[in-house]
């Protein structure tokens, strides 16, 4: 199995991006991951590279305030772009990115095209929760939607959780502003009325507070929706951590306290910590298009490349195509 790795892309690119794909050769000997970006700049980061890391070459990188269509159709040569061709032309197994997410989009639009009843593709991501990991979309490559969009969302999503998540007959909700099958706008509204009708585990309406205590395995919304709840999620529990660890440091009792419940917090913040999950799949695309956090460092990278593997080895795109 090959795997694309964006060398290029990332806010820690190409250093961390390199280290990631080292501990990803390491941890999965079976891979064959090629980094894909320029030569001289990868090869600075670290010069012994397992052999199972091949670099692929591409001259030029698409920055973060670039508009994505318009610089994918002009950076033809840009690692993103490259890294996607190979996917497109069987030279890999799938790409992995945390890049800039509009310029992923676009290329995976351009060059491995929709699936056939798509009209939107979405980002998938897992968010942890009380009762396991459990997946929201979109959260982010479409602010604005239609019902029938949302309705394709909850399709996708299902057959992801059920093959790459292991959740039987997996529940899928609509998140809404109220339980209520009247409740929320007229996308919301529409969207209830379509996965009334879909060939899923269809739950209803979820309001907010229950997505962090898992009562639905896959919870739908538009981009715009989404992104603020992954982003608020992520910001809540850095938050959170950050005011125990002030709060226990503030008195010698209560430091003492603390080292029996260190260990506690450290799984909890290990569950909550974004970089465990790796990266979020590009859902509608004719291809495996992995999206990381622009954040990401060497651990959530690793994760990404085994979050493709397992793709890959699910057959999920094929049995999404068969489904749709």
């Amino acid at each position: 199995m090959r795997i694309a790795l964006d060398a290029m892309g990332g806010d820690y690119a190409p250093g961390e991006i390199v280290e990631g794909a080292v501990e990803a050769a390491i941890a999965y000997p079976e891979l064959e991951i090629y980094l894909v970006g320029q030569p001289e700049k990868i090869k600075a980061c670290r010069e012994d590279l397992p052999q199972n890391i091949l670099i692929y070459p591409a001259s030029e990188v698409i920055d973060m305030e670039e508009h994505p269509a318009t610089a994918v159709r002009r950076k033809k040569d840009s690692s993103i772009v490259v890294a996607t061709r190979l996917v497109k032309e069987g030279e890999a197994d799938a790409v992995v990115s945390a890049g800039s997410t509009g310029a992923q989009m676009a290329a995976a639009l351009f060059g491995l095209g929709r699936i056939k009843g798509i009209e939107r593709p979405a980002i998938a991501t897992v968010l942890p929760t009380a009762q396991g990991g459990k997946l929201l979309l979109d959260v982010g490559a479409n602010a604005d939607a239609k019902p029938q969009h949302l309705f394709q969302y909850g399709l996708m999503g299902s057959i992801y959780a059920e093959k790459i998540l292991r959740i039987k007959v997996p529940r899928v909700a609509l998140l809404n502003i109220g339980a209520e099958e009247t409740k929320g706008n007229e996308l919301a509204q529409g969207a209830y009325e379509l996965l009334k009708q879909a060939p899923v585990n269809f739950i209803g309406n979820i309001e907010g507070r229950e997505v962090p205590k898992g009562e639905a395995d896959v919870v739908v919304c538009d981009g715009f929706v989404g992104n603020v709840v992954l982003k608020f999620a992520e910001g809540l529990a850095t938050a959170l951590f950050g005011m125990i660890k002030e709060q226990i440091a503030a008195t010698p009792l209560r430091k003492l306290g603390g080292a029996l419940v260190k260990p506690g917090l450290k799984d909890v913040a290990k569950l909550l910590d974004y970089a465990e999950y790796g990266g979020s799949p590009l859902l509608g695309v004719n291809g495996i298009s992995i999206v990381c956090h622009g954040s990401s460092k060497a651990k959530a990278i690793k994760n990404a490349v085994r979050v493709a593997k397992e793709c890959v080895e699910s057959g999920y795109l094929e049995t999404l195509k068969e489904n749709l």
